[in-house]
């Protein structure tokens, strides 16, 4: 398969597929074998405002199309996607570098998200208050917000961008999306089913380019009237800082570093088995990923050498090579960023238990790596690995295990592995975090909200939350 096979990005604005005006290109990197696929094109200003303006002209209309039909769109959007699985799971794992049965149950599951909310979209209801007088009608409609811009990251190239594009169409917003450079093709992708199922011209629009450059721009253009983001902390808080200057709402689902408390009574083989597939799914790129595994002490010494056996074993290879179980990291920055966590928690004293070292000179493939007893002052403790590092710790009893589960201030997700249902029920309620996983480490479904606390962000998406993320309540008080 060469790389003339892989789709072509472009910008998408106003219904029209067009090359970047900035006249400069990135190039589109295979981070499995080094293979440049392409080139990315640079979005000019120019185009950032005809994007705006397209998004906001279309939303004259799409605002006042029937919740029937937008979900009509949606539902043959879903149908599209999931016709074009082979041949968009293909492209995604080429440039994000997932296993190929990771990259197509991305897919299935981005379907089921356009699914779910065109089902949502004829679910949004308002609703009539009792009159506080004779003659007097009161009411409530829910209204779409207006044009979104919505901002999302390279490791779920497809999910991610079916969610906010989804949501936002649903409830009768019109969208500019910015996905990943390093991974436009699946966003393409969901933009040419919207286009072939009907959605009109400017409805939704793609950009690529300079990212900083892209979001400063257009959160400050007037037509814009609502951001959403997934990414860093950091990056986050600069872009909400921004939407404050203008108004603007915006959703942040940002970092984590998600604690995993495993009790004296957890099934060893089943906890085993599920802490090894959970951390290294898409190669711990993952913002719910478990990451620091917090381990009864009677059991500690026993679950860190069945969890090394483990991961030692896994396949790493390139995600379309026949059983592989984790490919590499997404790009070179990662490869760097994990290496270096893992180099500084060895050098105060943490146990290398299994891997910690990049496999090979070609791709950005690292080994999947357990760290024991790293203090609290290592640099892998307290920032997110973003790879594929498990850093294992004990505790005595509950109040310290979630003394060190609440030690950073982040709250994405959380997991509890115990076979108490009475454990399991006050660690359900006590854990600060978005989401709560016990024994699984499925914290986000389209029928559920997803949303962190304190530094992991504000605002949800799935369930009827994600909707209503995109909508204005307007109260009517009508007077005969």
């Amino acid at each position: 398969m060469s790389a003339s096979d892989h789709l072509r990005a472009q910008l998408f604005i106003a219904g029209q597929w067009r090359d970047g005006g900035a006249g400069t290109v990135n190039d589109l990197v295979n981070p499995a074998t080094d293979e440049v696929l392409g080139t990315t094109p640079r979005a000019s200003i120019q185009d950032l405002d005809d994007a705006a303006n397209a998004a906001d002209e279309a939303f004259r209309g799409w605002s006042r199309t029937s919740a029937v039909e937008r979900s009509a769109i949606l539902n043959k959007t879903a149908a599209l996607l999931r016709e074009r699985t082979e041949s968009i799971a293909r492209d995604l794992t080429r440039e994000q570098g997932k296993p190929l049965a990771e990259a197509e149950l991305e897919v299935a599951l981005s379907a089921e998200t356009f699914e779910w909310f065109a089902a949502e979209a004829l679910r949004s209801y308002g609703r009539t208050m009792p009159a506080r007088f004779s003659g007097q009608r009161q009411m409530v409609i829910n209204q779409p917000l207006g044009p979104v811009l919505a901002l999302t990251p390279w490791n779920f190239p497809i999910l991610l961008p079916a969610r906010k594009i989804a949501a936002a169409l649903a409830a009768g917003c019109t969208v500019i999306i910015k996905p990943a450079e390093e991974t436009p093709s699946p966003t393409v992708a969901i933009a040419q089913a919207l286009h072939d199922a009907g959605l009109p011209a400017g409805a939704l629009n793609v950009v690529l380019g300079v990212p900083s450059e892209i979001s400063r721009h257009l959160i400050a253009a007037k037509a814009i009237r609502k951001i959403s983001f997934t990414g860093s902390t950091t990056v986050g808080r600069h872009l909400a800082g921004l939407a404050a200057q203008y108004a603007k709402p915006s959703t942040m689902e940002l970092g984590g570093h998600a604690p995993v408390v495993i009790f004296a009574d957890a099934d060893l083989d089943k906890t085993v088995a599920a802490c090894v597939a959970g951390k290294t799914r898409n190669a711990g790129q993952v913002c719910t990923s478990p990451t620091r595994f917090i381990v009864h002490e009677s059991i500690r010494d026993e679950f860190v050498v069945r969890f090394g056996q483990a991961m030692s074993e896994l396949k790493v290879g390139e995600g379309l090579d026949p059983g592989v179980q984790m490919g590499p990291l997404a790009n070179g920055r990662r490869l760097v960023a994990v290496g270096e966590l893992v180099d500084d928690a060895a050098a105060q004293g943490a146990e290398i238990v299994t891997g910690g070292s990049r496999i090979g000179t070609t791709g950005n493939f690292f080994q999947p790596t357990l760290i024991a007893d790293a203090p609290f002052t290592a640099r892998a403790m307290n920032e997110e690995p973003f790879g594929p590092v498990a850093l294992v710790n004990s505790f005595t009893d509950v109040e310290d295990a979630l003394a060190q589960a609440h030690r950073l201030d982040v709250g994405l997700a959380g997991y509890v592995f115990t076979q108490s249902a009475d454990t399991a029920m006050a660690m359900g309620e006590e854990l600060q975090a978005g989401g709560i996983g016990i024994n699984s480490f499925s914290v986000s479904s389209i029928e559920a909200p997803f949303g962190g606390l304190k530094d992991s962000g504000y605002g949800y998406e799935g369930g009827y939350e994600g909707l209503d993320g995109y909508q204005h309540h307007k109260y009517i008080n009508h007077v005969a």
